[in-house]
C-alpha cells in the first residue's frame, strides 16, 4: 500500500487517480480516505485526484501518544502528503475536521494552495459554545476508547447531522456508518482529543482570515445548524470567500448531494484556473439597501 511520511515519522496511507491540475481531499473525523470516492470517480477525468487518510485512520499509522495529534499537526500532514507525491500546490478541499485542516493550511502554507474548499466547518467555533463543544469532543474520546468504534457508530451515526443522509440515501449511508464502524478505537479517540476539542475557535482568528487572499469556497448544508453561523463569519471575513448552502443537507454534504456538490467544486475549479475568483467588490459592502446614499 502506497504511504508518505510525515516529518515525525508517521506514515500516511495515500491513494491516487486521474491526471491533470492535483485536487487534494481531506477526510472528516467520520470518514476516512473512502469517503471522497463520488468525487474521485468525477473529478479524476480532467484531475490528479488525491486522498488520504490521517493519522490515527488505518491503513495510516496510529500513534499511540495523544501529543501526535494537534490542529496544527493535521496541517503539516497536509503538506508531508503533497511533498511526498511532490505537488508543489493543490486544489485542497475538506470536511470538517478536513475542513478545518484546510483552512489552517491557507492561513499557514498559502503557497501550497490554488484554492481551498471549506466544508461544514464551524462546530465549537463560537465562543459561547467552545466549553460546551469540548465537553461533548471529551464525552466522545471516552465513548471510543472505552466502547470501540462499532458501539459508538449506532449513536454517532443517527446524530442531527447526519439523518439527512440517512433519509435521502440509506444505503449509501450505511455503507458510511459501516467504514465508520471500522475505525481504529484509539486512532478515533486521540484524534477527538488532540485535534477536535483542542482546536483554537475560528472567532480567535478574524485578523488572519481577513489577509487570506487564497480563493477560496465555503460549503455547508443548511441543516448543519453547528456551521451555519460560523460559514457566515467565514464568509464576511475572508475577502476572497464564496457561500454555497445545500438546501435540506446536514454535514456530510459531499456524500448526501454527490452531483451538486460535483458541480460547485467545477465551477469553482474553473473559475479559479480562468482567474475568474477574485475577491469581493467593496463596493458590494455599502451600508445602505440600494447604495443611493452614499453617493
Amino acid at each position: 500500500m502506497p504511504h508518505v511520511s510525515a516529518d515525525d515519522g508517521v506514515r500516511l496511507y495515500v491513494e491516487e487517480a486521474g491526471d491533470g491540475p492535483p485536487v487534494l481531499f481531506v477526510h472528516e473525523f467520520g470518514g476516512d480516505h473512502r469517503s471522497w470516492e463520488p468525487q474521485v470517480r468525477a473529478f479524476s477525468r480532467r484531475y490528479r485526484c488525491i486522498v488520504y487518510s490521517a493519522r490515527g485512520y488505518p491503513p495510516s499509522d496510529v500513534p499511540r501518544d495523544e501529543a501526535a495529534y494537534s490542529q496544527a499537526r493535521a496541517v503539516e500532514d497536509i503538506v508531508a502528503v503533497l511533498d511526498g507525491l511532490d505537488v508543489d500546490r493543490a486544489h485542497v478541499v475538506g470536511l470538517s475536521m478536513g475542513g478545518f485542516a484546510t483552512l489552517h493550511l491557507g492561513l499557514r502554507h498559502p503557497g501550497r494552495a490554488r484554492s481551498l474548499v471549506v466544508c461544514g466547518v464551524g462546530y465549537g467555533a463560537q465562543p459561547e459554545k467552545q466549553q460546551a463543544f469540548r465537553e461533548e469532543s471529551a464525552v466522545i474520546a471516552d465513548a471510543f476508547a472505552r466502547e470501540g468504534a462499532a458501539k459508538v457508530t449506532e449513536r454517532y451515526a443517527v446524530g442531527p447531522a447526519r439523518v439527512q443522509f440517512q433519509n435521502k440515501d440509506p444505503r449509501g449511508w450505511a455503507e458510511w456508518a459501516a467504514h465508520l464502524a471500522e475505525h481504529d478505537s484509539t486512532g478515533s479517540a486521540l484524534t477527538m482529543r488532540g485535534v477536535q476539542a483542542a482546536r483554537p475557535s475560528l472567532y480567535d482568528l478574524t485578523d488572519e482570515l481577513r489577509a487570506l487572499e487564497v480563493p477560496t469556497l465555503l460549503v455547508a448544508g443548511d441543516e448543519d445548524e453547528g456551521c451555519l453561523e460560523a460559514s457566515l463569519m467565514l464568509k464576511r471575513t475572508i475577502p476572497t470567500a464564496g457561500l454555497a448552502l445545500l438546501p435540506k443537507t446536514g454535514h456530510t454534504c459531499n456524500l448526501e448531494e454527490p452531483e451538486l456538490f460535483t458541480r460547485l467544486l467545477e465551477r469553482f475549479f474553473a473559475d479559479v484556473e480562468n482567474g475568474a475568483w477574485g475577491p469581493r467588490d467593496p463596493r458590494s459592502l455599502a451600508t445602505s439597501t440600494t447604495g443611493m446614499d452614499e453617493r
